[in-house]
């Protein structure tokens, strides 16, 4: 098992690399000077030789990046230029918000996608899974910002049973009871594409476990249905559930760009945009490179979770 995840972290360190070179050359190939966008009225030919200078955009593009990657090696991700405080300290601070959001949508999304799969697939044909598929379809086709305005218009506007934006209330919040109010909307709004991809992957897993030998002869021995389903068949559909969880925490951790916009979610989608309007490059930079990094730690994790339970993978 050692070994299966060294080489897994070891096949990573490309990836990250060619990440930091897509980032790096998308934020370079933006029209415009980044140093006359950051001073505005203020951008007279000094100060944007100074600007140049401190951000180091004088150099040749290749020089930029290999000192940049280099700083990010050891843990120097830059200075944001508009915040004036370092990007890694941004960047760690919008992430707790960030991962509360979509770690709770992801936990959503996991825990009732592969619920109604399990259900569905069970009752096949069944009124359960014609109500399942009609619910897991009607959900994959609103997209997550428009639901989360519709929840904000009939929950929060008119029903006014939740706040309408923000992470806590202004005055008087802080608590366990204040966040789980604010995060209930967003967080719901995330998962409900996810949670209608895991059920309908996790349906047809179970569909196709359902089927093979060793579930028959599992019931033909008499064991009950219940424990056929849930503990036989379950475990062996996870082996090919768990790489559509990894895949969905991706989509969960990029849709919470647009959710933090819309619900004004303090967190790393949010600074993000920010930063792009301000041409902050190495907030920019930093944010992305961040969080693509923890996507391809979490596939990883998920790569070793599935070799647990099928240790023919490892080979």
């Amino acid at each position: 098992m050692g070994g299966y995840i060294l080489k897994r972290l070891l096949s990573a360190i490309p990836v990250l690399l060619g990440i930091t070179v897509i980032v790096f050359a998308i934020m370079t190939l933006i029209p415009g000077d980044p140093a006359t966008a950051i001073l505005g009225s203020y951008a007279t030919p000094e100060n944007v030789a100074r600007i140049n200078r401190e951000l180091g955009l004088d150099k040749p593009v290749v020089q930029r990046y290999f000192i940049w990657l280099g700083n990010m090696l050891t843990g120097d991700f830059g200075t944001s230029f508009s915040l004036d405080r370092p990007v890694i300290d941004e960047v760690l601070e919008r992430f707790n918000a960030t991962l509360v959001l979509a770690g709770t949508s992801f936990v959503l999304c996991s825990f009732f996608g592969i619920l109604a799969g399990v259900i569905s697939a069970a009752r096949q044909y069944g009124w359960a899974d014609k109500a399942i598929t009609f619910a897991v379809l009607l959900g994959i086709s609103i997209p997550s910002f428009f639901l989360g305005m519709m929840m904000i218009l009939i929950f929060a506007v008119r029903l006014q049973w939740l706040p309408v934006s923000g992470m806590y209330a202004i005055y008087g919040g802080g608590g366990l009871v204040d966040l789980i109010s604010h995060l209930t909307m967003p967080a719901i709004a995330l998962s409900v594409v996810a949670t209608g991809v895991i059920a309908r992957l996790s349906r047809s897993a179970m569909l196709e476990v359902l089927r093979q030998d060793f579930i028959r002869t599992a019931r033909a021995k008499g064991v009950g249905e219940r424990r056929v389903i849930w503990r036989h068949a379950l475990r062996a559909a996870m082996v090919s559930i768990i790489p559509v969880l990894g895949i969905q925490a991706g989509f969960v951790l990029s849709g919470a760009v647009y959710i933090e916009i819309v619900f004004q979610w303090p967190g790393v989608g949010r600074m993000l945009v920010d930063a792009i309007l301000t041409r902050d490059i190495l907030l920019v930079q930093g944010g992305v490179v961040f969080v693509a990094a923890c996507y391809v730690m979490f596939n990883i994790a998920v790569d070793v979770a599935q070799s647990l339970l099928d240790p023919r993978i490892r080979t």
